[in-house]
């Protein structure tokens, strides 16, 4: 063998890895690291006078630090995509179909109950932590693709077709989290404001108006409203992407070809953006015992056992049921492994830390120390077990 295929036949495995959807993962894993690093070394000082410093001047007063810009602006774009995501599977894909969406949502349901139930369980009824019963509780869709990218085809593809669902009605479950129970004080003339936009928008909707231009200028006067309403602003990036329409009035895909536009700046940019931004738990003068500390242990339980409990435990009762079948060519371990990867929390969790406990730094740090470490042994759990479980044996004939 020539020394040129030898280093061909090396190089196969990392070219694999960027040749599949696991590129968007290891992008994260490498932002968490270099922000992990930025505030636990020299540029500690530096990286977080770049986020939380009071900006000289901002277009909107009430965003006045760049880390407020990223997590109530920037992330409306993220909101805006997982909102036409919801909406295009809903209308035309795996969600549209009421007896496929019966074993995602149960599995969805049970992996968001459970984790939040672990985490009340350890924090002890503490009034100061239970605002953050929701942190476990959410699933980052493209850091679990990426698992599932780096796995290959020793996943079958109805397995990634349930992680993946199961991470979209976990995605309709935190927005819907995020508007009921993280929202600030009402401001009533917002709201109706807000209220009184977004019905303009369906009403573009209605009357079949296919410029685009209308549903951005429309979103961006929501995003507005909703800010300063006191529900979370990125709110109003859902809002905005259920307004669009499937369809040009000529037949040429809107809604779709949008996602497509965008999802690659969301992936690339924007998550990237806010995970370097807030992934940054500063870790010195911290020993092994801060994670055991009722925050971050609560918040990595609910992650790690919380998520694996209540996917599988969903799955293996929807089939012994007779209301679902696991996913066809699946094996039980398999199951298992994609529950363990839906404890990956990362994107949803951080950014529902930052609504929990954004106004206390101590807190928020433990927070974060929680949520990367039960993502981090999630990601390995879930690997390892998919890594190593058999194919399922098909029935001979």
């Amino acid at each position: 063998m020539t020394e040129t295929s030898l280093l061909a036949q090396a190089a196969r495995p990392f070219r694999a890895l960027f040749e599949s959807d696991a590129k968007e993962g290891l992008l994260l894993i490498a932002v968490a690291l270099a922000a992990i690093a930025a505030a636990n070394g020299a540029l500690a000082g530096p990286y977080h006078d770049l986020f939380h410093a009071e900006l000289s001047w901002s277009p909107i007063a009430k965003l006045d630090t760049l880390h407020l810009w990223i997590n109530d602006a920037v992330m409306a774009v993220f909101f805006f995509v997982v909102g036409l995501e919801v909406k295009r599977e809903l209308m035309a894909g795996d969600l549209s179909d009421p007896q496929a969406l019966r074993l995602p949502v149960m599995a969805a349901f049970a992996g968001m109950a459970l984790p939040a139930a672990i985490f009340v369980a350890i924090v002890g009824g503490d009034p100061q932590l239970d605002r953050g019963w929701a942190i476990p509780a959410a699933t980052d869709i493209a850091f679990a693709m990426g698992v599932i990218g780096l796995l290959g085809k020793r996943v079958p593809l109805p397995a990634r077709l349930l992680l993946l669902t199961v991470a979209i009605v976990d995605d309709i479950g935190a927005v819907l989290i995020i508007a009921f129970f993280y929202t600030a004080k009402i401001k009533l003339v917002w709201l109706f404001a807000s209220v009184a936009v977004g019905a303009g928008l369906v009403l573009l909707n209605w009357l079949h108006v296919g410029r685009l231009r209308w549903y951005v200028l429309g979103g961006l006067v929501l995003w507005v409203c909703v800010l300063h309403s006191g529900v979370h602003a990125t709110i109003a990036g859902v809002l905005a992407a259920f307004a669009v329409p499937m369809r040009q009035n000529d037949g040429t895909p809107l809604l779709e070809n949008l996602e497509h536009a965008l999802v690659g700046w969301n992936a690339y940019l924007v998550v990237p953006l806010f995970a370097f931004a807030n992934a940054g738990v500063d870790l010195r003068g911290l020993g092994v015992g801060a994670l055991f500390a009722p925050l971050p242990l609560a918040i990595a339980a609910g992650l790690v056992i919380g998520k694996q409990a209540g996917v599988f435990g969903a799955v293996f009762l929807a089939e012994r049921l007779g209301i679902a079948p696991r996913p066809a060519g699946t094996s039980w371990v398999q199951v298992w492994g994609l529950s363990a990867l839906c404890g990956i929390g990362f994107t949803m969790s951080l950014f529902i830390a930052t609504m929990a406990f954004g106004g206390d730094d101590a807190l928020y740090e433990q927070a974060k120390l929680g949520v990367l470490a039960g993502t981090l042994l999630s990601l390995l759990f879930g690997y390892v077990i998919l890594r190593l479980a058999p194919p399922l044996e098909q029935p001979a004939g």
